[in-house]
């Protein structure tokens, strides 16, 4: 398996993270040095950063579905100055292209945290999460392709690295959401981010198990799901696409480059597995080799 070039990018596979699922800080700290030699992805996308700290949702955070996980983790960050002084440094030291996940409330706080982020060398690519509330339309930015469009063509213009929108999947549409970033200069989408979900804490007649009430779900339990909406905006938009959702070997990485990703992230997995994300670009690539070594026998 060779390299990827992704919107410019060089990558060593085609095995990225997903936003918020592997804490590459903490991971340091746990297997030192050793991490750097043998990091899990070819880049690494960071957790969401909102432009004030955060704290997240109260505990509890997670419950652990069929197949899947719920969680309700709500954001924690510290906030666009304190990303910037001290996980920067540490996350440009992991030796592969950095991504930085940005979401705000409005677009002028959007548009803050892109210019900022923007002029940092150390970050090859911005993402948009826009899985999040507009105050007008009541609608996820990213559910609404008005509103979508607006915000790209706010932000775009005041950076010139990589953007990428990280589409929410719980609209009537994502190949049109993904239709209006392209029109107005995204460099690229990524999909699928969690599914709405709930659970109720057991034998108590219907009460919130999670903190925030609801989360999303993620894993196993969403990947058909992924598969079918990849396919979709493959069908609709020439943009790069970075394909996610319950990938846990490398036949659901190969499943989702076939629908139309151009690179896969994963995410649940690492929860579970810290190396999966090195494990599944071996498998990925194992698969790679032996369907082209079987073409090339039908061909002789």
């Amino acid at each position: 398996m060779s390299g990827v070039d992704f919107c410019g990018i060089a990558l060593a596979h085609p095995i990225v993270n997903g936003s918020g699922t592997f804490d590459a800080i903490a991971a340091r700290r746990a297997f030192g040095d050793s991490l750097l030699e043998r990091f899990p992805f070819s880049a690494f996308v960071s957790k969401t950063i909102t432009l004030a700290p955060r704290e997240g949702n109260p505990p509890p955070r997670l419950w652990e579905a069929q197949s899947g996980l719920i969680n309700s983790i709500g954001l924690p960050n510290r906030g666009l100055q304190g990303y910037l002084e001290h996980d920067l440094p540490q996350l440009a030291a992991l030796g592969v292209p950095l991504i930085t996940n940005v979401m705000g409330s409005t677009s002028d706080e959007v548009a803050q945290l892109v210019e900022a982020i923007g002029e940092r060398e150390e970050v090859a690519a911005i993402e948009l999460n826009v899985s999040c509330p507009n105050v007008r339309t009541g609608l996820d930015i990213g559910a609404d392709p008005v509103s979508l469009a607006a915000l790209v063509r706010a932000v775009r213009p005041l950076t010139a690295k990589v953007l990428i929108v990280k589409l929410t999947p719980n609209t009537a549409d994502v190949a049109a959401v993904a239709v209006a970033a392209e029109a107005e200069g995204a460099d690229a989408v990524s999909l699928v981010n969690t599914l709405r979900a709930t659970a109720f804490t057991p034998r108590s007649g219907g009460r919130p198990w999670l903190g925030g009430v609801t989360g999303g779900l993620s894993g196993p339990a969403i990947r058909a799901v992924a598969l079918s909406q990849v396919a979709a905006v493959a069908r609709r938009v020439r943009l790069p696409i970075v394909g996610m959702g319950g990938v846990t070997h490398g036949t659901h990485a190969g499943d989702l480059l076939s629908a139309g990703a151009h690179i896969v992230a994963v995410g649940t997995e690492s929860f579970r597995d810290p190396a999966a994300g090195a494990r599944i670009a071996q498998e990925l690539k194992s698969l790679q080799i032996a369907e082209s070594t079987l073409d090339e026998g039908e061909r002789i």
